[in-house]
């Protein structure tokens, strides 16, 4: 991404908003530069997991004033890239021409076990998604 390309806003988005999209919208906030604006939405919004809230808490996002929404509810027009996170479920379609990357990761909440399991598949995503939201960070900032 060149400068005449700037990136002012970023939209990730899967379908409940609850997990993927949250995870992301936090490392996002933290770790793009100050003036790029990050949003999460999704199209059919659930509650934010509570699993979710706990491993973002373990690195120092604070997700618990997060609330899932739609997509209507996001200013399409200050968004300039969407990344949408699905990967074995259809994804939201944002209704306007945006620059898009696909960053398929599956839902940690889709599975089932015992805490500890559910834990460190939602704790295997966050690593992931920090790592592909900080090489978005790069990409933006050359």
């Amino acid at each position: 991404m060149t400068s005449e390309s700037r990136v002012r806003g970023v939209l990730f988005v899967c379908v409940a908003n609850a997990a993927r999209s949250q995870m992301a919208e936090g490392w996002g906030r933290k770790l793009l530069p100050a003036d790029v604006d990050v949003w999460s939405a999704g199209s059919r919004p659930a509650r934010v997991s509570r699993d979710a809230i706990t491993v973002m808490n373990e690195v120092g996002i604070d997700l618990s004033s997060h609330w899932s929404k739609s997509i209507a509810e996001i200013p399409l027009d200050r968004i300039d890239l969407v990344v949408s996170l699905c990967a074995e479920e259809e994804c939201p379609i944002v209704p306007r021409p945006i620059a898009r990357e696909s960053w398929n990761l599956p839902d940690p909440g889709a599975g089932i076990g015992s805490v500890k399991a559910r834990l460190d598949a939602f704790r295997a995503t966050r690593d992931e998604m920090c790592r592909r939201v900080v090489d978005l960070a790069r990409r933006i900032n050359s």
